[in-house]
């Protein structure tokens, strides 16, 4: 069962994206539950940097695996990330940037507030 939320700014949790979809539940939002073991709550527009990096910590998001309904991602797609895997993405100096008001509250667990609007692209 998902948990609606709202997105870090407070604000009713916004779309992350839908080509590809994206989030756990694959609604296009970054919604979270009980049964979301790796917090899919931040949303970001992936580089290539941050795919290899990822990629070389044993999860590749760039291969496309049909079975599971998965395209692959490519520079530039929005996508729900794991929290923990933006933080150590973040500590490596590689975080994709942010869509604040995409990012579900509960990613406030693991990072910070500022830690995000530093990477923030609909920050005005």
């Amino acid at each position: 069962m998902r948990r609606e939320g709202k997105s870090v700014l407070g604000r009713p949790l916004g779309t992350c994206g839908n080509e590809p979809k994206t989030g756990f539940y694959r609604d296009g939002c970054c919604h979270t539950g009980p049964d979301d073991r790796g917090k899919h709550t931040v949303c970001a527009r992936v580089t290539l940097e941050f795919l290899e990096f990822s990629r070389s910590r044993g999860n590749d998001l760039m291969t496309p695996a049909p079975e599971y309904g998965f395209p692959g991602l490519k520079p530039g797609d929005r996508w729900c990330l794991c929290v923990s895997r933006w933080k150590e993405a973040l500590d490596a100096g590689v975080a994709p940037p942010v869509l604040l008001a995409a990012t579900h509250e509960n990613a406030l667990q693991v990072v910070t507030y500022e830690d995000l609007a530093r990477h923030a692209i609909d920050l005005n």
